[in-house]
């Protein structure tokens, strides 16, 4: 069973929190999970200077490695924020880099030799 790590929609419209899932990744967004493993709160209260996330980090550590379980892109940024995982880690988009399409041709393979006159 392919297992993602990502964020549950909940709360009413205007008072929205997030929940970090892990789940299986062929249901839906609002679907119950395997594990609840935190909640973020995108707004600021009163008095407040940071957004809220409780998280369990000895969970989602052990569901990204011994789980098996693929973080979305959103959950990457957020755990790179928190610390849980560096910057550079496996999961963050950037970090495999953009694949060439096969037509096209390695700037090597199209250089010639230079000819002397």
């Amino acid at each position: 069973m392919p297992v993602r790590l990502r964020l549950a929609l909940h709360g009413r419209r205007n008072n929205r929190i997030f929940h970090l899932v892990a789940i299986d990744l062929r249901k839906r967004r609002d679907a119950k999970p395997i594990e609840t493993l935190g909640i973020y709160d995108p707004r600021l209260r009163l008095g407040q200077a940071q957004k809220t996330m409780e998280w369990s980090v000895d969970r989602i550590k052990y569901w990204l490695e011994a789980g098996g379980a693929l973080p979305s892109k959103t959950v990457v940024k957020l755990l790179e924020r928190g610390g849980i995982i560096p910057p550079d880690s496996k999961y963050h988009p950037k970090a495999t880099g953009p694949r060439p399409s096969p037509d096209q041709e390695s700037p090597a393979s199209t250089s010639q030799p230079a000819q002397s006159s």
